[in-house]
């Protein structure tokens, strides 16, 4: 079951990545067109853009938790030959992974709570900040759940 649902998020994370990729690319090509080609200035272009990019760069943060594809320093790891070492190695770095995530949610916590108590707008459309704001917090979990997982993971191996 657990499988299942890794596989489904997964396929929803790379969905919503294809999709704010080709909007931020298409939205980009419209600007420049417009601006460049047309001589025309589209009012809230740019804010449509942003928000789009920064959904982007949370699903991505995301699909690389998912894939234990983010920044790494390997050297220390790699020098490391005994199995139990590695699953030590790997168990603390999760485990500081896990901590860095919950000041993560605190601050988005506060971001989103800060952005609902205190309504601002875009200023072209009247988008709520609150929204992109979200996309934030949803990163901050899903990098938190994705750190527990890689936690629990290191700690079964060190009990074999």
């Amino acid at each position: 079951m657990g499988a299942g649902i890794g596989v489904w998020v997964g396929r929803v994370l790379d969905v919503l990545a294809l999709a704010t990729s080709a909007l931020v690319t298409a939205l980009m090509l419209f600007l420049v067109v417009a601006r460049y080609l047309l001589g025309l200035s589209v009012v809230g272009l740019h804010e449509l853009i942003l928000m789009f990019a920064l959904q982007l760069y949370m699903v991505g943060a995301l699909i690389a938790s998912r894939r234990r594809d983010h920044l790494t320093v390997e050297f220390l790891e790699q020098s490391l030959r005994s199995p139990f070492a590695k699953s030590l190695h790997g168990a603390f770095v999760s485990l500081i992974t896990l901590v860095v995530c919950g000041f993560f949610i605190v601050w988005a916590y506060k971001m989103l709570a800060w952005g609902v108590q205190r309504p601002q707008t875009t200023p072209a459309y009247g988008i709520p900040l609150w929204i992109p704001q979200f996309a934030i917090m949803l990163a901050a979990l899903g990098c938190f759940a994705y750190a527990v997982r890689d936690l629990l993971a290191h700690l079964a191996r060190l009990r074999r």
